[in-house]
């Protein structure tokens, strides 16, 4: 077998090479599965009505913990994490869309534009930080190659 074989259909999937497109696709994915979830078993699972609180929490903390994949991945790289976090949050957004038509009244908490406005600023305040802090970081490795006579 050539070691440049691809299977049928693998040009398809050629954008996944690029790493913070790669990321962001699985990490919106898992996004979308984590809130399905969460809106399927609060609206459908009444037996779990008294541990409301405790299951929001527990959504809400996984999801602050899948979000922050990209941020974590490309910490050093602002426009890699940007572009990550933006497809990210855009998957998820389609995901609340599409339950928002079922489940009527998501749309009266946020709307799909909202949601992905949050989503956007946040990452987009994640990137400004990573890319100040890169900055700071090549600014101060500079200084230090500098010797003083």
């Amino acid at each position: 077998m050539p070691a440049n074989f691809s299977p049928p259909g693998y040009r398809w999937f050629h954008f996944f090479r690029n790493a913070p497109t790669r990321v962001g696709f699985y990490t919106g994915v898992w996004l979308s599965l984590v809130f399905v979830a969460w809106i399927v078993i609060a609206n459908r699972v009444p037996f779990l009505e008294p541990l409301a609180r405790q299951r929001n929490a527990a959504a809400a903390l996984l999801l602050l913990l899948i979000a922050g994949m990209p941020v974590l991945r490309f910490l050093r790289e602002p426009a890699d994490l940007l572009i990550s976090g933006l497809l990210a949050w855009s998957v998820m957004t389609l995901a609340y869309r599409i339950l928002s038509l079922k489940f009527v009244l998501l749309q009266g908490y946020y709307s799909s534009f909202h949601v992905f406005v949050l989503g956007a600023v946040t990452y987009l305040l994640f990137a400004t930080l990573s890319w100040i802090g890169m900055i700071v970081w090549r600014a101060r490795e500079a200084q230090g190659t500098h010797t003083s006579r």
